[in-house]
């Protein structure tokens, strides 16, 4: 199955963000925490499939498919330690598509920047896995361009990374595509690994290194960022709550990292794969 959505663009959001102001000396306060709330936005191109279908047509494929183009989140957060996790939300596609996209769908994540370390819950196909590994790491570039977002003043930040290394909880049938026999006096160098270009938005106001998603690592927090055709952008934040958010890491399911649990998805991906051959031939 190829996915549709394969644009890089930027998005814009309407509305205004509701951001509570820092609070003074947080870098002092010992209980400090937070909760932001962020919106994720991908965009859609039909390609040449597109291209054969009536405006009517595309309209119903872009409302049929909104629930996994616009999706909410919510990043709770204290000085070390993250949960990100992805708000209920009613899916508008049924049948095997919708089994299909639940389980290669990103589970809760824990990041601990202290310990180095990210937890996260994964489902698939009925079986749930622990996945326990390094954070993701990122070679921020930090620039000088700044905006205003909210009541924050964020920084702009890049990067570059390996696409495969952000979407480790996916998949794709290219993967499955076997490796050309090497040829005598021909090159058999390894193909150039993909890569996405990140582009955050971070601000200092906010002086702890968590962000959405596999996004982490910047000298304050990541307010919004773009990768690929998807940009998260908070709308809401909250610094130190009146009731106190316990935030526990993940610990239920099988343990592995994550490249055993790609492994994993491959390997039962071609099963499925013999199996419906096996049944064409029959």
């Amino acid at each position: 199955m190829k996915t549709l959505i394969t644009s890089v663009t930027m998005l814009l959001f309407s509305g205004l963000m509701v951001l509570n102001p820092v609070i003074d000396n947080v870098q002092e306060t010992k209980a400090f925490q937070g909760q932001a709330t962020y919106m994720a936005k991908s965009s859609l191109d039909l390609g040449s499939w597109g291209a054969r279908m009536s405006e009517e047509q595309k309209k119903d494929v872009k409302a049929r498919l909104k629930n996994r183009l616009e999706k909410t989140y919510t990043l709770t957060f204290n000085k070390t330690e993250s949960y990100f996790t992805e708000n209920d939300m009613l899916d508008a596609m049924s049948g095997a598509t919708d089994s299909w996209g639940k389980n290669f769908a990103a589970g809760d994540q824990y990041k601990n920047v202290k310990t180095n370390t990210q937890i996260q819950d994964q489902e698939f196909y009925g079986k749930r896995f622990l996945v326990k590994d390094s954070l993701q790491a990122i070679a921020w570039i930090l620039g000088s361009e700044s905006k205003q977002i909210g009541n924050y003043m964020c920084f702009k930040a890049t990067a570059s990374i390996p696409t495969d290394e952000l979407t480790w909880y996916s998949f794709s049938w290219g993967k499955l595509r076997p490796s050309a026999p090497a040829t005598e006096g021909v090159d058999t160098a390894e193909p150039e690994i993909a890569m996405t270009e990140v582009e955050a938005w971070y601000s200092p106001q906010i002086p702890v290194s968590h962000g959405p998603s596999e996004y982490w690592g910047l000298p304050g927090l990541i307010l919004e960022v773009s990768a690929g055709d998807t940009t998260m952008l908070c709308s809401k934040l909250v610094l130190n709550p009146e009731e106190t958010i316990e935030i526990k890491a993940p610990n239920k399911g099988k343990e592995v990292t994550k490249k055993t649990y790609q492994e994993t998805i491959v390997d039962k991906m071609k099963e499925f794969r013999s199996q419906r051959m096996g049944g064409r031939r029959g």
